[in-house]
């Protein structure tokens, strides 16, 4: 991801980054090193504020349910919140009991309560953390790849809870431009599903397509996905270049 620079000149976590690295004491047990627990793999790191809170409660049984689906994905998930690990443990009988599908939480929830790692990943201020009567993380999303370089970060409020579907989405389209210089369009998969064709007809066949990035030259798009769409503009710009999802799947096989 060269877009993007390793390390930050300020301390600041940011996309492209090497995310830093910890010892994890979870409910899975003892780990020395995050980068060598998910060494190779996609990981999603996930933090919530406490546990026995509501919101909390149904987002971790929510993230179980498609626990099976990221690990056909090749991506581990670890959360985290400021609680100790006993607390995690018993609080987990409540996440269970209350969501309405049977669930197994299947990955480790780490205890961080030095707050070390969540100062690290910039979820808790450490200037105003030891002011606050409730110093607790927020609720972050961050996907990690197999270089351990972030390549995604969410932050939402307590008040608000995270939409799984999306995060599974992000995974998804992360790894299929991984190596591959492609885009996902706004709401993928569900993308020009109808779009004009020269010819004047309508076409439902690019649904779910991505676009060929800019730095992919006009002789490189032919001779690798000869297939591929140029969507008409007024500008008559070509830049809006459509490639079908299974083709780019089948490059990358």
């Amino acid at each position: 991801m060269s877009l993007y620079p390793e390390g930050s000149t300020d301390g600041g976590l940011r996309l492209g980054n090497i995310v830093p690295d910890f010892a994890m004491e979870t409910t899975h047990g003892n780990f020395e090193s995050f980068h060598e627990w998910k060494k190779g793999k996609w990981a999603i790191l996930f933090s919530h504020p406490a546990d026995f809170t509501p919101v909390c409660t149904t987002e971790i049984g929510r993230l179980a349910l498609k626990y099976d689906h990221l690990e056909k994905l090749g991506c581990l998930v670890a959360t985290l919140s400021v609680d100790p690990v006993k607390s995690h443990q018993e609080w987990l009988n409540d996440v269970v009991a209350h969501c309405e599908n049977e669930i197994e939480i299947k990955f480790p929830i780490i205890g961080d309560q030095d707050r070390s790692i969540s100062t690290a990943y910039g979820m808790i201020d450490p200037g105003t953390s030891d002011e606050q009567d409730l110093p607790l993380t927020i609720r972050a999303v961050f996907i990690v790849n197999p270089e351990n370089k972030l390549m995604l970060s969410l932050n939402y409020p307590a008040c608000v809870g995270r939409n799984m579907d999306e995060i599974v989405r992000c995974v998804e389209a992360l790894q299929l431009s991984y190596e591959k210089s492609i885009a996902t369009p706004a709401n993928w998969p569900n993308n020009h599903a109808d779009i004009p064709m020269p010819d004047g007809t309508r076409s439902t066949e690019f649904k779910g397509s991505v676009f060929l990035l800019p730095t992919v030259s006009e002789e490189e798009a032919k001779e690798h996905y000869p297939g591929h769409h140029s969507c008409d503009v007024p500008s008559k710009i070509n830049y809006l270049r459509l490639v079908k999802k299974e083709d780019v799947e089948a490059k990358a096989a």
